[in-house]
């Protein structure tokens, strides 16, 4: 069991047009899309698409938060969320051929009180994983998280940005960095797949058992304390990145929560982000002959690195 939890969850409106507007000017579409969305819940819809189990928690509020809470159900997502007096953020993505713009909300100030109840409602389940994913709404600080990962016996995993996982004050079997939040958080250069392995190792050594990165087109990379690995990207159209990097982390809790070695992990990471960039918005596609994609990846070992 895997529980996820989004402490800053939103609705996520994606809007295609032909061309971005010039200032002044209006541009009309007939295509958009809304989805229950937050790194976690993301992830909980992954997850629960590639069979894994797993119940989505988190704050809601408002009219947003009732449609997260009505998404769910109609998506046979199991979710337990935390009822607040805030409104739950919408987050908008606009797509045009050329270009992508993200506008995304602070979300609502909440009290610390809202730790506890999460923690609640984790409990209820006794998962072996848990991951806190996503922005910290006003109110919270990284304690919220450290209060997370010490409540209990799971494996406790986070996707945040680069300036929480520096702050971050306990251990965690897993973190979730993409190239710019690996560089925030080590101080140190991205700027190849070697000098990301080497800021991944540093990064590994403030607290992380696993360190997992997406590198956008370069792939994604794992280190642990048995693996210094990097997997290539798949060869896809791609029509939309949103979803990608929690797509790739719920393949790779899927595989490590059913006993599966790191470099498995990875390449089912990969797979399932190469269906997810394929389609637009964060609408799960079919993982149908999954395996086939995960065969396909393409992986170096760069232990060397070490020596």
């Amino acid at each position: 069991m895997i529980v996820t939890v989004t402490f800053n969850p939103a609705v996520d409106h994606t809007i295609q047009v032909d061309a971005m507007p010039d200032s002044g000017t209006v541009v009309r579409t007939d295509e958009a899309q809304f989805d229950a969305g937050g790194k976690g819940i993301n992830v909980s819809q992954y997850l629960t698409g590639l069979g894994a189990d797993t119940v989505a928690t988190g704050l809601v509020g408002d009219f947003l938060g009732e449609y997260i809470r009505s998404e769910l159900e109609d998506e046979g997502i199991p979710a337990d969320l935390v009822e607040i007096d805030g409104k739950t953020r919408l987050n908008t993505t606009i797509l045009s051929d050329d270009d992508e713009f993200k506008i995304n909300h602070d979300g609502p100030s909440v009290d610390s009180a809202v730790v506890s109840d999460t923690i609640d409602a984790i409990g209820r389940y006794d998962p072996e994983m848990v991951l806190v994913a996503g922005s910290l709404p006003p109110g919270l600080d990284t304690d919220a998280i450290d209060r997370i990962a010490n409540a209990g016996e799971w494996n406790a995993v986070v996707d945040v940005g680069g300036a929480t996982l520096q702050a971050l004050d306990t251990e965690y079997a897993l973190c979730k960095p993409n190239r710019e939040e690996l560089a925030v958080a080590t101080d140190r250069s991205v700027e190849t797949v070697k000098s990301c392995l080497s800021a991944a190792d540093v990064l590994r050594e403030q607290g992380f058992e696993r360190v997992v990165a997406s590198l956008g087109a370069d792939g994604a990379l794992l280190a642990s304390s048995d693996a210094l690995v990097h997997a290539a990207a798949l060869d896809v159209e791609v029509a939309d990145t949103v979803g990608a990097g929690d797509a790739m982390l719920a393949g790779v809790l899927s595989e490590l929560v059913v006993g599966g070695d790191d470099r498995a992990a990875l390449c089912r990471g990969v797979a399932v982000a190469s269906r997810i960039v394929a389609n637009t918005g964060t609408t799960v596609p079919s993982f149908a002959e999954l395996d086939d994609s995960v065969g396909r990846v393409e992986l170096t070992d760069y232990a060397a690195l070490r020596e």
